[in-house]
């Protein structure tokens, strides 16, 4: 039985919540490809407002070779490339401080260690994973990259270090003692390291890694979605989707049309509100308050009192949307990347419902 304090609405993310994170994928390409792990993030998110990654998320641009196109040249940008190395690798800064991760939206949220990654001492105690040691081309710890920031969710990427180049010594052969003394800007500039190229990135299937890779239900949020549904009558708060999301080609297979109904994230919803749908994007706070008008009105036709932000419950991996959503007056609960499942147990606390089964919840005390 529901609680006096149980929401009247519940909104999920998709990407990285109720599915896979795509930048699993992108981890994935980068490590194969010995292309510096963040870079890909980087670039995406600092072409927003207006990359066609971008674009495409807001319904303005079809998938077609244009955007794809334009996607090539937005992971191709010489001046991000110099941007990435110069101010954030060579200063130590965390991707967090020069890039918002929110502009990758939910089909580009993070993902740590496998879902079913068990807990550990430090899970039982502060939720925040511990630091590692960054190496450069190494394949990184998704746990790392995956920390709250302000993308949306705080997702905070760290990068690796850029070996400093040696300076030139035989500008220096008249004297030894001006060596010793502070670098004049020129000589400064003459010790920058090098630019290294540009990765050669292949847009095209990089995208479609991504989208193959957020095909599969997460296996903790989506069976929880699942019996929610499954709930009858009035102990049923209404169900919606809050997701920045594109649009495939009109007979594309992704478009979901022949999945069967429990394996497709969308049929579970009783309001399904998709970026590309409506022309907003997360963590744009007209989107969540177009949000709550439709389930406002969903509920006053069910003979309910209404629908406000603060009856309701949002589920997102990225901080940027769960702080946009916080300040209209939403709870909300923030998904762990790679650990989903304690999601699922806050959201039991929210409701006073078990959405868990028994071997799942055993596994994870």
């Amino acid at each position: 039985m529901t609680t006096s304090k149980s929401p009247k609405a519940i909104l999920f993310d998709i990407g990285g919540v109720c599915v896979l994170s795509p930048l699993e994928a992108i981890a994935t390409y980068e490590n194969k490809n010995s292309i510096p792990s963040d870079w890909i993030n980087y670039a995406i998110s600092r072409s927003a407002p207006n990359g066609f990654w971008q674009q495409l998320e807001r319904g303005e641009i079809k998938m077609d070779e244009g955007f794809f196109r334009g996607f090539n040249a937005d992971l191709r940008n010489e001046k991000l490339w110099k941007e990435f190395h110069e101010s954030f690798r060579n200063s130590k800064k965390k991707l967090k401080d020069v890039a918002n991760p929110t502009q990758l939206g939910d089909h580009v949220s993070l993902k740590a260690e496998a879902a079913d990654s068990r807990p550990t001492d430090q899970d039982r105690g502060s939720q925040e994973p511990p630091k590692s040691q960054d190496e450069s081309f190494a394949k990184p710890s998704l746990s790392k990259l995956a920390k709250d920031t302000t993308i949306g969710d705080p997702v905070s990427l760290e990068s690796e270090d850029v070996a400093q180049s040696p300076s030139d010594g035989s500008a220096s052969t008249t004297g030894q003692s001006k060596s010793l003394s502070s670098p004049s800007p020129a000589e400064a500039t003459s010790t920058l390291v090098s630019l290294p190229p540009l990765p050669d990135i292949d847009g095209e299937s990089l995208f479609w890694s991504m989208m193959a890779h957020s095909r599969s239900p997460d296996p903790y949020v989506f069976p929880a979605l699942l019996q929610l549904r499954k709930l009858p009558g009035k102990e049923r708060p209404i169900l919606a989707a809050l997701s920045n999301t594109v649009i495939f080609p009109s007979g594309h297979p992704y478009n979901r049309l022949n999945d069967p109904p429990e394996s497709d994230p969308r049929g579970q919803f009783d309001i399904f509100i998709a970026s590309a749908e409506v022309g907003l994007r997360k963590p744009d706070p007209e989107i969540y308050k177009l949000a709550v008008e439709k389930l406002d009105k969903l509920d006053k036709e069910k003979g309910g009192s209404g629908v406000k932000a603060e009856d309701c419950v949002f589920l997102d991996d990225i901080g940027e949307n769960l702080k946009t959503a916080k300040d209209l007056g939403m709870k909300t609960i923030k998904v762990v990347l790679g650990k989903t499942w304690r999601a699922v147990k806050e959201l039991e606390q929210a409701t006073g419902l078990s959405l868990m089964d028994e071997k799942t919840r055993r596994s994870k005390l």
